[in-house]
């Protein structure tokens, strides 16, 4: 990426198939100061890379007669950038139990709700910006005025109902069939053909707007007058069928957009007034209706109720939120008001960064399709000169029919437009990226989708990764008081705090409806623990060595304890005066599918391994619990050599992060992945993230990966398969123009259709 460069990004109108995508980049190129121009079908983008001070202007009005329209896209002239480094790191560093001593450390703070990608500006309506209306517009979505209010639909009406009256017209007077199939053909092809030599003119001569013209005007010529305005009837037929279906590939992601309400509730001068939601502040204070969608990120501030997030995380019940709890733009509010603190702007909230990113990735072409581009570069060019030979040969050499032969070299053509066979990939792709992302599975790239499916090895972190994240109360041990008793002394001397060890007692003791009680002359005793009066008695919460320290501790107490050490869990001793009257264990607990989601791995063939920092003997008891491969103690750096030996060994590597102290170990790996929950770090740099942290949604992304590519393999058969049955047919005198055609639109929209069979959700 050289200094001084920007890109410039476009929304396009009328286009709907990768060769459009070809003559759109092509165009672009050719302006002076341009360095790069790349183009998304299933994003209806171009994105242009070019020197500061080059002149674009010159663009929409060479594209307009190609059919074309541009519009600027928000957040343009931005400094080009090169893609960021794999990196998906952890944020909550595997921190070692047994190293808390009395809690006197740090606490890991985690995101109560995932922000994927970079902050971009939301993509604006769709605007078609070829004022003057052209007569080729590709893209057959329906608009606002109906599905026949586009001039691509208009045009094929016109041309069906001119072919139909010539027909009908022939019946009563014959001997003016001829010329009236010629006119009704040419109500078609002069659109066509004026494309065709626009393309030509920016040295695009092989198009396949310019094999359609060809073969017409042949037909008319040998005599086949009713066939060409057919083929060109049908040629239209099937570009208005490819568009619609282009079409249907993006509503994935425009009905996730779609999903955040125009307005919310927000707090004004002690009321609620009704704003535009693209108009909210962070720090705003908005309220949600039971029953409303929330217009925007953020934390509640007041009320509790279940929210429906199935359209974003895929979580098919309600979850139970509170106060401090993180929600998304875009779910459904339950059957409680509440009050929510606006932690993200409209064009940087969960939904919009989604969104951004998918587009992105459609944006950057995958390996397989670079390889159908080259491909397609000669292929094209190959069928003109096997036409030509067709027709010329066996009526030069072997004394053929010239009409018969000319004939069969003008289907050939038709036979041979590359559209079925260029889409192929990008169709494919374009729904499994839409598909992952509305199951919370984002891939930033197509090569990601494409490697996904490969891997044969899978790296887990533990802490955030494998396990919630967070310390819980697994044990509550009465010696000299009952367990209550126990728990209610140590979370009164806890109170206020927030280290993640006392959060947990105060969860817990919260979740146990406890009545906790206020502890005076508090302090903390580094490296050992805390320290208080609670209701007139001296009580001390640390841990074991401190602990001993202080009283003497019976054989049958330590080996109790050693024992939920070696489950890996964090001991605290609860000491009143001279008196050990409890403990209590926490340990982080894996999430609720790690076992379920690994095991789903392996039964995909994958090999598992935990790589973590924590010490051996928690490793060790999550890993014995979860039945994976562990590697413990270690550093950054061994993480990242761990991973470069197994690619060595010829493994396709897959490491899952949710932080940043695993940045080594994912820039190693074939594809980094970061867990929901996780920093925006994480989520923002990685190949791919897990947007609901579900472990088992790991598994669903390598099968999302290997169905795309099944998908792929599955459109290029039959693209060339249909070619391959009709170029044989045709030389052999079986099939003429109307078959051609139809083998080429009918492959087309054969291959569209099949690549939105990945749109269909699956299970979770």
């Amino acid at each position: 990426m050289t200094a001084g460069q920007v890109q410039t990004r476009y929304r396009v109108s009328g286009m709907d198939c990768a060769s459009c995508a070809a003559k759109i980049e092509a165009v672009a190129s050719r302006l002076d100061g341009v360095a790069e121009a790349s183009v998304s079908v299933a994003a209806a983008t171009l994105v242009v890379r070019h020197d500061s001070g080059a002149d674009l202007s010159a663009l929409p009005a060479r594209l307009k007669p190609m059919g074309y329209g541009l519009a600027l896209a928000l957040a343009n002239a931005e400094p080009a950038r090169t893609s960021a480094p794999a990196a998906a790191p952890e944020a909550c560093c595997d921190h070692d139990h047994d190293a808390h001593g009395g809690h006197d450390h740090g606490g890991h703070d985690h995101a109560d709700h995932p922000h994927a990608g970079p902050d971009h500006s939301s993509p604006p309506p769709d605007r078609d910006a070829s004022a003057g209306g052209h007569d080729h517009a590709h893209g057959a979505e329906p608009g606002e005025g109906g599905f026949w209010s586009n001039g691509k639909a208009r045009l094929t009406l016109a041309s069906g109902a001119a072919f139909a009256a010539a027909f009908l017209a022939g019946l009563i007077l014959p001997q003016v069939q001829t010329p009236l199939f010629i006119a009704a053909m040419l109500v078609g092809l002069v659109p066509i053909a004026r494309r065709a030599f626009a393309a030509a003119a920016v040295g695009m001569p092989f198009t396949i707007e310019t094999l359609m013209t060809i073969a017409a005007v042949g037909a008319v010529i040998i005599g086949a007058a009713e066939e060409a305005a057919a083929v060109v009837f049908l040629f239209l037929v099937g570009e208005l069928l490819e568009g619609f279906a282009a079409g249907r590939a993006r509503d994935g992601i425009k009905a996730l957009a779609a999903l955040v309400p125009k307005t919310a509730l927000v707090a004004r001068g002690g009321d609620f007034v009704e704003v535009p939601a693209a108009q909210l502040a962070v720090g705003d204070t908005i309220l949600v209706r039971p029953g409303d969608r929330i217009a925007a990120d953020g934390e509640i501030v007041a009320g509790e109720g279940g929210i429906d997030e199935s359209m974003v995380t895929g979580e098919s019940a309600p979850v139970t939120k509170g106060v401090g709890a993180g929600v998304f733009a875009g779910t459904v509010n339950g059957d409680a008001a509440l009050t929510v603190r606006v932690t993200a702007t409209a064009e940087d909230n969960t939904i919009a960064r989604v969104v951004k990113l998918v587009e992105e990735a459609q944006e950057a072409r995958a390996p397989t399709e670079r390889l159908i581009d080259r491909f397609s570069r000669v292929y094209t060019p190959a069928v003109v000169v096997i036409g030509a030979l067709v027709a010329t040969v066996p009526p030069l050499l072997l004394g053929g029919d010239w009409g018969e032969w000319v004939y069969k070299g003008l289907a050939i053509l038709l036979i041979g437009c590359p559209c079925a066979l260029v889409i192929s990939t990008p169709a494919a792709i374009a729904s499994g990226l839409s598909a992952g992302a509305r199951r919370g599975l984002l891939l930033k790239g197509r090569a990601v989708l494409e490697t996904a499916g490969k891997v044969t090895v899978v790296c887990l972190d533990k802490t955030g990764t494998l396990t919630e994240g967070r310390p819980k109360v697994t044990d509550v041990i009465g010696f000299a008081l009952p367990e209550p008793e126990v728990l209610r002394l140590a979370a009164a001397l806890e109170g206020g705090s927030s280290h993640p060890l006392a959060k947990a007692i105060l969860d817990r003791a919260a979740a146990d409806g406890l009545s906790i009680p206020v502890a005076s002359e508090g302090r903390a005793l580094g490296g050992k623990g805390v320290t208080g009066i609670v209701e007139g008695r001296e009580v001390f919460l640390g841990s074991v060595a401190a602990g001993a320290a202080r009283v003497a501790l019976e054989p049958q107490t330590e080996d109790r304890l050693a024992g939920l050490n070696d489950e890996g869990k964090t001991v605290s001793l609860v000491i009143v005066g001279d008196v050990l009257v409890g403990a209590i264990a926490m340990r982080d607990e894996p999430r609720a599918d790690a076992a379920a989601g690994l095991a789903a791995l392996k039964e995909r063939g994958l090999r598992t391994m935990m790589l973590t920092g924590d010490n051996a003997r928690t490793a060790a008891a999550i890993g014995r619990a979860l039945g994976i491969e562990v590697r413990a103690g270690l550093l950054p750096e061994d993480k990242q050599r761990i991973v470069s030996e197994l690619k060595r060994q010829g493994d396709i590597v897959a490491k899952v992060g949710d932080g940043i102290n695993d940045a080594p170990a994912l820039a190693a790996a074939d594809i980094g992945i970061a867990m929901g929950g996780g920093t925006d770090v994480a989520l923002e740099t990685a190949d791919a993230a897990v947007l609901h942290g579900r472990v088992r949604d790991i598994a669903g992304m390598i099968d999302l990966s290997r169905r795309t590519m099944r998908n792929i393999r599955q459109n290029i058969g039959i693209s060339l398969g249909l070619k391959a049955v009709f170029l044989v047919t045709t030389v052999a005198g079986i099939t003429g123009l109307w078959p051609a055609i139809l083998a080429d639109t009918g492959a087309t929209v054969l291959v569209t259709a099949n690549a939105l069979r990945l749109l269909r959700r699956t299970g979770e």
